[in-house]
């Protein structure tokens, strides 16, 4: 007896969804939402089928990134060929002047170190004059309107240095003024200061035929009847220093002194007295 056969059934098997019920549906998604919380979404904008515009006004231009860091905008391209240019070599003449100012620098500076060096060494003081007597002659104001007055001024020189001797030169003047009108004049001996010196010498000045106003002859005679008669002196002298061996070239000394006499004779006394030192080095 044949056996039955039964068409074989390909269809894939059927499962059973299991749903759980609507409690513990809903207890599971309370559970979910404590232990594992989700943070909301934005929803995504909706996207605008057409380009938006640009504002009225502006546009956008594209360029090569390669042409904006190589190629400058033509309103600038002056500027950057200006600033790219390479930079001339310097001229002869800017060489020399740069040498010429190093060596006078240098110069300048060993002249500081060597005048230093001298000070420290040599302990130089300046020379100290003084106007110490004054004997005048000849000023005979009642006779005629011209005079021939002389002075013999007494002069004291001290030089304070222990190392440094002053030669006084030929070619010094010493001038004594009324306001001014040169009254006489005359010159220093020529002589040889040494070291901690004191030398005092006289110096006869003479004038001829000097010539006064009137009022210069008022003015005189009513200052001698107060015993303040004003005359100027003025010194110049030609000396060299010697250091040591060496001697320098040659410097004036100048003394420019305002005075007062008591009266116009060989016995006059100087009352008042001031007087101001200068030295010309060239």
């Amino acid at each position: 007896m044949a056996d039955r056969v039964h068409p074989r059934d390909d269809s894939p098997p059927q499962t059973t969804e299991f749903k759980p019920p609507p409690a513990a549906a809903r207890l599971q998604e309370e559970y979910d939402q404590v232990h594992y919380p989700v943070s909301p979404r934005k929803p995504d904008a909706p996207r605008s089928e057409k380009p938006v515009p640009p504002p009225p006004g502006t546009y956008v231009i594209q360029i090569p990134k390669d042409q904006v860091y190589r190629v400058p905008p033509p309103e600038n391209a002056k500027r950057h060929e200006r600033l790219t240019r390479r930079k001339p070599s310097r001229s002869p003449c800017c060489c020399c002047l740069c040498w010429l100012l190093a060596l006078l620098t240098a110069f300048i500076f060993l002249v500081g170190v060597a005048a230093a060096v001298f000070y420290f060494v040599f302990r130089p003081e300046l020379p100290g004059y003084s106007v110490e007597r004054l004997s005048i002659s000849g000023f005979n104001l009642t006779s005629s309107r011209r005079v021939s007055p002389e002075f013999d001024v007494t002069v004291r020189a001290n030089n304070p240095n222990d190392k440094i001797g002053i030669y006084y030169r030929r070619g010094s003047s010493v001038d004594v003024f009324y306001d001014s009108v040169k009254l006489a004049t005359g010159s220093l001996p020529i002589f040889y200061q040494g070291t901690n010196n004191v030398t005092v010498f006289v110096t006869p000045l003479k004038g001829s035929a000097v010539e006064l106003t009137s009022g210069d002859r008022t003015a005189i005679i009513d200052e001698t009847s107060k015993g303040q008669v004003p005359f100027k002196l003025a010194l110049r002298a030609p000396v060299k220093i010697k250091v040591g061996s060496v001697e320098t070239w040659e410097i004036t000394v100048k003394i420019d002194c305002d005075l007062t006499v008591d009266n116009l004779t060989a016995t006059a006394e100087i009352g008042s007295k001031k007087c101001d030192y200068g030295v010309d080095l060239w």
